[in-house]
């Protein structure tokens, strides 16, 4: 009864065949035997890390991925004083002679002493941390250098937009996602008096909120403008000088502070997802901050219900959202049990930020398999996860995520704090795991796929990654000019972004047969 079908199955059956042979082409196969050759070479490992094509960082504050020498040289290029004591950078100029504080002295002194500035660098970095009675932890000592270096960054929104888009090209990165807070703390401000216990609250206090929020989109809107603009300028995009960044796909995250009392946490989520709404660029909301600080541990879960609610008021809005950045040192082991669960299934998210704690849940496996057949993604940071909670090798489970069918995607989380960058994150995961050449591309693809870009899927599945019928037969080293997957292509961002990722895969493996990256 189904002869009538061997035709069609016959040829689809043979299109994806010629795709598999593709994939697994003679350059595959040498790009692969260089991979295992290279693997315990250190220095030949990060030339072809750095080369190899990565699709997208899902998941990096941008705040945080500026390396602590850029943040000083604007800190001395706008004449701020520094307490040469705690290495905090003040937001008060040093200039004439005036010093606000004791113990403040101008940027410039600290340059031009070899020793400040190399103390200067490490408390504002995880650079040579070690441990004292008074920076006893690298989670204490993470978080707290922002406080060190934030004025450091203000009015150089575009400057830090340029420095990471910048990197992420010498990272040879496709599409970039980042966290921004515009207007945060004028958009918090509209919630400080409001008392927010249950969903309720959450209902009437969003209904309450929304009149308030088109005059800070619009002006969170303008920020974003600015920043590109000036970014823009800076790499030189559009002339014959350009940096090779402004090749470089950037969306953005809007990211709300989870330790503020319940009201300013709502009206930051509720402004998050009004600027989504109204905004491209702006292609989710997330939630950051110490997961184990007193106030995010009480009212996890009211928060949770935040984003239940408004959910359903904008219900196209993503969701990438920290959960499970804990460990057994920080929270008892109640704290552990549920944070990852209640993203997924109260929240909503489509993504996982860092989801570390995750064998510490309540029944892990059911959550395992309910997350692979949801689809979400974990964001997986592994020099973060290390630093902060001291999570790292066997003892992380993004193994154990992979071996569950659960879709992970390396990412930075915060470069410039960690001192770290995507091609580091690889190289880590290479010399850690037992990971496959194949294995290195899928995480490559994991990430593009699962950013929040419009359009459709270049893949038919992805454990495998299987293309679509509609462009198995095209080189992708081409760009069809008609034909179905040239219509594919033409109607979505992310196939589009996808198809150069696949381009740039052959372009990287052909370089690798030729000899050539050997010259790099």
């Amino acid at each position: 009864m189904f002869r009538h079908l061997l035709p069609a199955l016959l040829s689809l059956s043979v299109m994806h065949a010629a795709f598999a042979a593709r994939v697994d082409s003679e350059e595959t196969t040498a790009a692969a035997s260089r991979f295992e050759a290279v693997r315990a070479d250190p220095g030949q490992l990060y030339v072809f890390m750095r080369n190899f094509p990565k699709g997208a960082d899902l998941h990096n504050h941008l705040v945080g991925a500026i390396y602590a020498e850029h943040l000083f040289e604007w800190a001395e290029r706008d004449q701020l004083c520094v307490d040469q004591h705690s290495g905090a950078i003040s937001s008060s100029k040093c200039v004439f002679g005036f010093h606000p504080s004791k113990g403040a002295v101008p940027s410039r002194q600290i340059i031009d002493d070899p020793k400040s500035y190399e103390n200067e660098i490490d408390a504002l970095s995880m650079r040579n941390f070690v441990p004292t009675p008074d920076d006893r932890s690298g989670h204490d000592h993470f978080f707290a250098t922002f406080d060190r270096f934030l004025p450091a960054t203000f009015a150089h929104d575009g400057d830090m937009l340029a420095d990471v888009m910048t990197q992420a090209a010498r990272d040879h990165l496709t599409y970039l996602e980042l966290m921004i807070s515009p207007q945060l703390g004028e958009v918090a401000r509209l919630g400080a008096s409001t008392r927010v216990t249950d969903e309720k609250d959450i209902s009437r206090t969003a209904i309450r909120l929304a009149p308030h929020l088109q005059h800070y989109v619009k002006l969170a809107r303008g920020e974003a403008d600015a920043m590109e603009s000036k970014a823009r300028t800076l790499m030189k995009c559009g002339t014959e000088q350009a940096d090779s960044g402004c090749n470089v796909t950037v969306r953005y995250l809007y990211q709300t502070v989870r330790t503020m009392p319940p009201g300013m946490v709502l009206s930051q989520i509720a402004f998050g997802y009004a600027l989504a709404g109204a905004d491209p660029r702006f292609v989710g909301v997330n939630i950051v901050g110490p997961e184990d600080s007193p106030g995010a541990m009480r009212d996890y879960t009211l928060h949770m219900q935040m984003f239940h609610v408004l959910s359903e008021q904008w219900p196209d809005v993503k969701l990438s959202l920290h959960a499970g950045e804990l460990s057994d040192s920080l929270v008892p082991p109640d704290g552990l049990e549920n944070h990852i669960r209640q993203a997924v299934e109260i929240a909503g998210a489509s993504r996982i930020g860092h989801g570390v704690d995750i064998m510490r849940e309540r029944d892990p496996y059911g959550l395992l398999e309910e997350l692979a057949k949801r689809n979400v993604l974990v964001e997986i940071n592994l020099t973060s996860n290390a630093q902060i909670l001291g999570v790292q090798g066997k003892d992380h489970p993004f193994q154990t995520y992979r071996a569950h069918g659960v879709p992970v995607a390396l990412s930075t989380d915060d470069e410039g704090v960690s001192r770290t960058t995507l091609t580091q994150e690889y190289i880590r995961a290479a010399t850690t795991y037992a990971l496959s050449y194949m294995d290195m591309k899928a995480l490559s693809r994991m990430g593009l796929e699962h950013g929040f870009i419009a359009g459709k899927s270049l893949w038919d599945s992805t454990q495998p990654f299987r293309l679509k019928a509609a462009c198995v037969e095209t080189d992708p080293l081409t760009t069809p000019e008609n034909g179905d997957c040239h219509d594919l292509l033409a109607h979505s961002e992310k196939a589009r972004l996808q198809w150069k990722l696949e381009g740039n895969f052959a372009r990287f493996e052909h370089t690798l047969v030729s000899g050539g990256l050997s010259r790099n």
